[in-house]
């Protein structure tokens, strides 16, 4: 656990409760220091389905320098604590209602979270080696090598520093990659399917998937991290979301550089912004935006975790999310496993708002 302790939400001291009572795992929050923000995050889920069920719901982790999980507390029907995934270290809370039960199945679980814009790299904690070969090995979504390897060495070509490598992955992205708004939630993240039937198109877990993908296939420690986006933004408005966020999920990527730290980008949101305000690949504003969204991330938007391939702790062997990572409520009950794509149906609910008391 120590190789992702930095990553991870702030250390629990609640490790079980029945949850027939507001709980607080967290301290209460305190003013942000300035130029941080401070967000409240409302999840309510409800389960119609008489018989058992379990509920992964994911939370906010503590990430150096620009987010601090502060406050968590939730009330629920059922028996809720908090676990954490074994290999990357995400913290969820896991639900469960044991057999028949004419009780509503719910929870509502409150999360508050402090955040400030991020502009470069993060020095504040270093990567150890053990860090640095974590985010680097190939997982059964971010595979190094075969057509990844060989995209990535190809548009590195001849160059030699470490910026100017990842500065040319992260154009060729942007230029090659397409957002289909048809594409189910934010995408599967198959970058070798990708590569290899030449669609470059979808959402977020395939534009920035594949950015990571070909950053690591490059010998650079990177990582997609899954969140939600809760406010606004000064920007574009696509690039933001607020009041009921049950659709807003979305994920960005960082990669480690020698000297400057985990290293922000999101070229999926480019390609957003292309899209949905119909701007040209080289217009001025785009230009702009591609400079910015290169080592810049606005905080209107809070991660959970970094777990790629997730194994879901204390599930069964069937178990498995609907997606590789956890960024939507995950459920599994007697009727099977509700469509975490469709809020209104899988009958749950996301809220946010910004906290300036």
């Amino acid at each position: 656990m120590d190789r992702r302790a930095f990553l991870s939400t702030a250390a629990i001291g609640l490790a079980a409760s029945a949850a027939s009572a507001p709980i607080s795992a967290r301290a209460q929050p305190t003013a942000p220091p300035p130029g941080w923000r401070r967000f409240e995050i409302v999840t309510r889920v409800t389960l119609p389905d008489p018989g058992l069920a379990h509920l992964w719901l994911p939370l906010a982790q503590s990430a150096g320098g620009y987010q601090a999980a502060q406050e968590l507390r939730w009330q629920a029907t059922g028996q809720a604590r908090v676990v954490r995934d074994a290999h990357y270290g995400a913290d969820i809370l896991k639900l469960a209602w044991e057999g028949q039960s004419t009780t509503p199945k719910t929870v509502e679980l409150v999360q508050t979270v402090a955040a400030c814009d991020r502009a470069g790299g993060n020095t504040l904690l270093p990567v150890t080696a053990a860090e640095r070969r974590f985010w680097s090995e190939p997982t059964e979504s971010v595979p190094t090598d075969g057509i990844v390897r060989e995209t990535a060495l190809r548009i590195i070509g001849d160059r030699t520093d470490p910026k100017a490598k990842l500065r040319a992955l992260y154009d060729w992205v942007v230029d090659n990659t397409s957002r289909n708004p048809d594409t189910p939630g934010c995408g599967l993240g198959d970058i070798r399917a990708m590569l290899e039937s030449g669609n470059l198109s979808g959402k977020c877990a395939d534009i920035n998937g594949l950015m990571t993908g070909l950053a690591r296939a490059a010998g650079f420690p990177a990582r997609d991290v899954y969140g939600i986006r809760v406010a606004a933004s000064r920007h574009y408005r696509t690039m933001g979301a607020s009041g009921n966020i049950s659709r807003a999920q979305h994920c960005r990527s960082e990669v480690y550089l020698d000297g400057e730290g985990w290293f922000p980008m999101d070229p999926a949101d480019v390609r957003k912004v292309i899209l949905d305000h119909r701007l040209a690949l080289g217009s001025p504003e785009i230009n702009a935006l591609r400079d910015l969204l290169f080592g810049g991330w606005e905080m209107n938007w809070l991660g959970y975790n970094s777990a790629t391939d997730i194994i879901l702790p204390e599930a069964g062997e069937r178990q498995k999310p609907n997606f590789a990572f956890l960024m939507y409520p995950c459920a599994f009950t007697s009727a099977g496993q509700p469509d975490c794509l469709n809020p209104p149906l899988f009958q749950y609910e996301i809220t946010s708002r910004e906290v300036t008391a």
